[in-house]
């Protein structure tokens, strides 16, 4: 029974001895790495997590400057869209001015045309009239009272009043 005891004691101290040895050998080592293995994903989280925040307030920043430009952008449309309309007014007053000169400048031309018309054939009617006058009366008109006759048929004819 001693040798169970010794053996026993022996063992005892052999596994305290080992425990010790494996505790600074082995055991504080690798709580030590563990700890710091611990305290660098936590910094690593951490850093994650102000990367995140950092990244929302680029994105709001983004997200700001977005709707700034297409508030700008609107603007510039509606400028550039109101300029055109002005350059459209502008340029319709000043076709339908033209128009408008060059329909008074073909009136002008048509009266005037109508005006030459109408005292050429006054004179050309006036000239049938005296010559139909001289061939119903069968003789020939000297040049200046064919002249004379003409002018006063003319004056007559302008005159409104017929022939006697």
């Amino acid at each position: 029974m001693l040798d169970f005891s010794v053996t026993f004691i022996i063992t005892i101290i052999n596994i305290a001895v080992l425990f010790l040895i494996l505790r600074a050998v082995l055991f504080k080592p690798v709580t030590k790495f563990m700890a710091e293995r611990a305290l660098k994903v936590q910094r690593s989280i951490d850093q994650a997590e102000e990367d995140k925040a950092a990244a929302k307030k680029l994105l709001a920043q983004h997200d700001a400057q977005l709707k700034a430009a297409g508030t700008e952008a609107e603007k510039i449309i509606r400028a550039a869209r109101e300029q055109a309309e002005a350059e459209a007014g502008r340029i319709l007053a000043e076709s339908r001015a033209e128009t408008e000169r060059i329909s008074a400048a073909a009136r002008a031309r048509l009266e005037s045309e109508r005006l030459t018309a109408m005292a050429i054939f006054k004179a050309e009617a006036a000239a049938m009239v005296v010559n139909a006058a001289g061939r119903l009366i069968r003789r020939e008109l000297a040049g200046a009272e064919q002249q004379r006759y003409a002018a006063e048929a003319l004056e007559q004819i302008a005159a409104g009043a017929p022939r006697p």
